[in-house]
Formats: C-alpha cells, structure tokens, sequence
C-alpha cells in the first residue's frame, strides 16, 4: 500500500463527506493504493454514522471510534498504530488542510529521502487568540530542539512508515511528533509550505488550557528524551550541586564561628539556606536512585531501536 491518511477528528460529521471524497479523487488520479482511518476521538455528533456509511461506499475508508474523547495525540497514536501505508499522512477533518499536496508530500518521503516532512501553513486564515500563542510555541520549540520548522502543530504531515511505528504520542505531544521522531533517531526532517483554508464548518476546538498543557509537554518530552533511561543523571547532578553548596556555606559558618565571628550559627540566615539546600539535595538525590531503580525495571528498559542489522 502507497499511502495511508489518518485524520482524528471530533465533532465533524458536515466536512467528513467533502474531506474524503477530496482525498479520493486525489488518490485515484495519481494511481496511489491507499486507505483513509478516521479516528473518531468520542464525538457528540453524526460522525460515526457518516464514517459508516462511507466505509460501506469505499473499503479503503476505514474508521476507529473512542468510546469517549481522548484527544488528538490518543487518536493519531490509534491511527498509527493500525495503518499500513509506506508513507502515512496526517491531516485534520476540518477542511483547512488540502489534500491535493499529499502527491508533493509522497514524493518528498518516497524520492526525497526524508524521515518526516512538516507542513508550514505560511498563510494562515485563522483569528490571531490561534495564531499569536501557535508562533510563540513554534518558536520556543524551534529553538530548544534545534529543530529549523515553523509550523510544529500543523496537522498536515508526511511520515515513512517506520517513524510512527516506532513512537508514541500522548498527552498534548502531537504538536512536538518532530522532536519525538528526532529523539527516536529519525533525523531527516523537512518542510513544505502548504495552503491553508479557512474553516467551512463547526468551530475550532483550540482552547486557551491548551496553552498550559502544550508548555508541560514540551518540557516532559525534552525530559523524558535525555534522561528516560538515566535519570540519575539529571536528579544526581541538581541534587549533588545542592547538597555541595548548603554544604561549603555550612562548613564556611562553622569555621567563621571559631576563628572570626562569635555569632550562634541558627542566629544567622544563611545557615538555614545552607540547610534548606542540605536537605533538597539529599531529596534529589533519592529520587535519583528510586527512578533509576525504576528505569532498570521496567518491561523496555533494553528496548532500542535498530536500523539495520547485517547476518544476524
């Protein structure tokens, strides 16, 4: 199979028909086998029915459904999870993303070399409480990533088949899917300028929470990636720099006592800084060796991915 599109949707039974017969017609002109998963994350709607009856109509349009709403990350990790194409798109239900560029997209991923290629909504036709907080993300993901992209969270994406078989996406961290590829060792990342459509039906599901929970993610993942299998170094160090510092004050009050100021130690501020710094660190450092315990333990914890292998 050439291609499988995965499309989350919620609340979307009015673009569904128009959406799918667009990607139909583009898939029958370039002569790509393909099939469509609709990942129907708990909607309230018709959706579900409208994916039926389209699946009775074409095979090649297939169809999950949540029994409630888990949100984008859960139903694209779904969608990955069942497809079968070598080269797998992703885009949203609500029109704004066109599917005529799945044939550049293709081509990019199957002749360009590329692990994953992004689309850059250059032109965006949405209201600036959408657009000002997507750049403001853009940009701090861009830079602590060192990822050069411009548009993490568009939903418009082309990825080689072995990527997403090979990740996992929860939470809010469909917006960071390139940072995850590239901690995976999938480092072949580009980009495509696409065209934006303004929304034809229903509402936006942005919410400004999602502000929050994106900031979260982003620092869970950049965590989770460096340090997933030795935590010990991040807590170990903090907590070594802690109890070193409440530890040189400590001892520099000790030896003031005796040899320059008579003050009482607990009389004096600072000592209790050095305390305070003393005991965080001693924390820190436990909570080292009870993660590392944890990351020894568990079911993956010898779980690498290999890329080629040669005899064996």
């Amino acid at each position: 199979m050439d291609i499988s599109v995965i499309v989350p949707l919620l609340n979307e039974e009015e673009s569904l028909p128009e959406l799918t017969a667009w990607i139909v017609r583009v898939m029958e002109a370039n002569w790509f086998t393909y099939e469509v998963i609709m990942v129907d994350d708990g909607s309230t709607d018709k959706s579900w029915e409208v994916i039926e009856g389209l699946h009775v109509q074409n095979s090649c349009l297939k169809g999950i459904r949540f029994q409630r709403n888990y949100g984008k990350s859960a139903a694209l990790n779904e969608g990955f999870r069942s497809c079968e194409g070598d080269v797998v798109i992703t885009m949203d239900a609500d029109l704004q993303d066109s599917p005529e560029e799945i044939p550049a997209l293709f081509q990019m991923i199957r002749l360009g070399s590329y692990d994953l290629v992004s689309g850059w909504k250059k032109v965006r036709h949405d209201p600036l409480t959408k657009t000002l907080p997507s750049r403001f993300f853009n940009w701090v993901t861009s830079k602590v990533s060192k990822i050069d992209l411009h548009d993490f969270n568009c939903g418009l994406k082309a990825y080689r088949k072995k990527v997403v078989k090979s990740i996992e996406v929860y939470g809010e961290m469909h917006r960071y899917i390139p940072l995850i590829a590239k901690w995976s060792g999938f480092k072949k990342i580009g980009e495509k300028v696409v065209e934006h459509h303004a929304r034809k039906y229903g509402v936006s599901k942005f919410g400004i929470g999602r502000l929050i929970t994106g900031g979260l993610d982003l620092a869970s993942i950049i965590f989770v990636g460096k340090y997933a299998k030795r935590p010990m170094h991040f807590f170990g160090s903090w907590g070594m720099f802690s109890f070193l510092f409440g530890f040189v004050v400590f001892f520099y009050l000790f030896i003031s006592k005796f040899f320059f100021d008579k003050t009482g130690l607990t009389q004096r501020p600072i000592f209790f800084v050095a305390l305070i710094a003393m005991v965080i660190g001693t924390q820190l450092f436990v909570t080292g060796f009870i993660a590392e315990l944890i990351a020894r333990n568990a079911p993956n914890r010898n779980a690498y991915l290999v890329e080629k292998r040669a005899g064996l």
